[in-house]
Parts: C-alpha cells; sequence; structure tokens
C-alpha cells in the first residue's frame, strides 16, 4: 500500500476516534489485529479491540488533537505523536475513582498496515503522569501535566 494511501488510513481511524465512532475504527482494522497498550495486555483479533473500545467508551470521553503522522515509503508502517484530551467519567479497575476528571496526556501509536487495513495498533502513554492529572483534579488542584511550557 502506497504512502498517501496508508496516511489516509490513518488520518481515517484518528478521524473516527475522534467522533466516538468505533465501528468506523473497527472497519479499518484487520480481523487478526494485534493491539497492544502499554500497561496493558496484548490482545489479538477484531473481537477482542471491538471489547476494548467497549470499555474505553464506558470509562473515558476522549479527544485527540496535535496529531503529527509519519508513514514509511512503502505505507507498511506508521507512527503518530498526538495529545489525548479526556475525561474520566467511570472507574476503570485498579485505578482512581472517576468523578468527571479531565486530563491532557502525550501519547504516541505505532501501526503496522497489510492489505489496506491496520493490522497492528501499539499505543504509549505515561500512565503515572495519567494518574497525577487525576488525582489532582480530584483534589481540587488545577495545572497542565503534559510537560509542555
Amino acid at each position: 500500500m502506497p504512502n498517501k494511501q496508508s496516511r489516509f488510513l490513518i488520518d481515517t481511524y484518528f478521524a473516527a476516534f475522534n467522533a466516538g465512532d468505533t465501528k468506523k475504527m473497527e472497519s479499518l482494522v484487520t480481523e487478526d489485529l494485534i493491539h497492544e497498550v502499554n500497561q496493558g495486555e496484548r490482545r489479538v483479533g477484531k473481537d477482542k479491540f471491538w471489547s476494548f473500545n467497549v470499555h474505553m467508551s464506558r470509562c473515558y470521553k476522549e479527544r485527540l488533537s496535535d496529531i503529527v503522522l509519519f508513514v514509511n515509503e512503502e505505507g507498511t508502517r506508521a507512527a503518530a505523536e498526538f495529545i489525548v484530551h479526556g475525561t474520566y467519567i467511570n472507574t476503570d479497575e485498579d485505578l482512581p475513582p472517576a468523578h468527571g476528571q479531565t486530563y491532557d496526556l502525550p501519547a504516541g501509536s505505532f501501526f503496522e498496515i497489510r492489505d489496506g487495513r491496520i493490522a497492528r495498533i501499539t499505543t504509549y502513554y505515561n500512565l503515572q503522569n495519567w494518574i497525577d492529572q487525576v488525582k489532582s483534579a480530584e483534589e481540587g488542584e488545577t495545572g497542565d501535566l503534559t510537560g509542555e511550557t
């Protein structure tokens, strides 16, 4: 898949994410998708990606900004850096209680592209940064912990 088509695929994925359109996101991945999120388990299969999206939609409301996308010349790999702007709406397992806290979190994702679909998504972010923001918001503090000055 040429670079231009792969860039369009990933741009479409991020647009679907920002629209909360998980069905569209799921339509862009392979049946044997490998989905890896730091601090979490490796999920293999579109059905596990669907379950993950259901869980995330229940606990978080997120949108991405400042997306910088890189795609290799062959169009088989891509990487993106972005800021996650979110609201923690329902308590997630083993994490602090949710009370509608907001956060801004730098993150990045790596993609493998095969046959016009996303075959792997690996996402990294600083979980401790997120926890610190959620706890400080819970305590009534404000501040941007993205590391930007």
